[in-house]
């Protein structure tokens, strides 16, 4: 089994994966698994019986996400390997050129694809950090806001890796719908992370 040492060895290597994308993914994961702590402790506490069914909802919720992240992730890492794969192919003749650019363009469209769907997860996850506040549990609140934080940074994190295959695609049509959905998911998370900020002020005053 893979340790979180062996991942974060494997990330600081040399080798091009695990990158960006996949950090991202784990970033919005362990957010997820934050939300479902707060959830269960919650839950098992008798002074919240009254939220306890809408605790494990979302508990139940934020585990579907972890799990859909830490998949993303593995997806993010075999895109970008395609991509690499791709760009290493030969141009020896005209052929093997247009060959390798059509292998390039998809393993492109793919890496692209790949972030945009772990933005939407993180985003999810940031959604399900503002419902945790319902909980109204006070102990967890600091885990709430860093459930918050640590989604909206894995939505923006993805962001950046969506768009740095933008660069390479030479589909306009397929750009600019992933740059329109990608805007409006970095909407959302704004928005949302800033109604949890607000929430929780009272934890930043001395």
């Amino acid at each position: 089994m893979e340790t979180l040492e062996d991942y974060l060895d494997a990330l600081a290597s040399a080798s091009p994966t695990p990158g960006g994308g996949s950090a991202a993914a784990v970033a919005g994961a362990a957010a997820g698994a934050l939300v479902a702590m707060v959830a269960r402790i919650t839950a098992a506490n008798p002074k919240y019986a009254e939220r306890s069914a809408a605790a494990r909802d979302l508990a139940e919720r934020a585990d579907a996400l972890r799990a859909a992240l830490l998949a993303a992730r593995q997806t993010d890492e075999e895109a970008y390997g395609r991509v690499v794969a791709a760009a290493a192919l030969p141009r020896t003749s005209e052929q093997a050129k247009a060959a390798r650019s059509a292998g390039l363009q998809a393993a492109l469209a793919a890496a692209a694809a790949a972030p945009l769907h772990a933005a939407e997860l993180a985003r999810d996850v940031l959604r399900l950090s503002e419902a945790a506040l319902a909980l109204e549990n006070p102990h967890l609140a600091s885990d709430v806001g860093c459930a918050a934080s640590l989604s909206a940074a894995s939505l923006e994190a993805s962001a950046y890796n969506v768009r740095v295959n933008h660069r390479y695609l030479r589909d306009p049509a397929l750009v600019e719908r992933q740059e329109l959905a990608l805007r409006e998911l970095e909407g959302e998370g704004r928005a949302a992370a800033e109604r949890v900020r607000r929430a929780l002020a009272p934890l930043g005053s001395a």
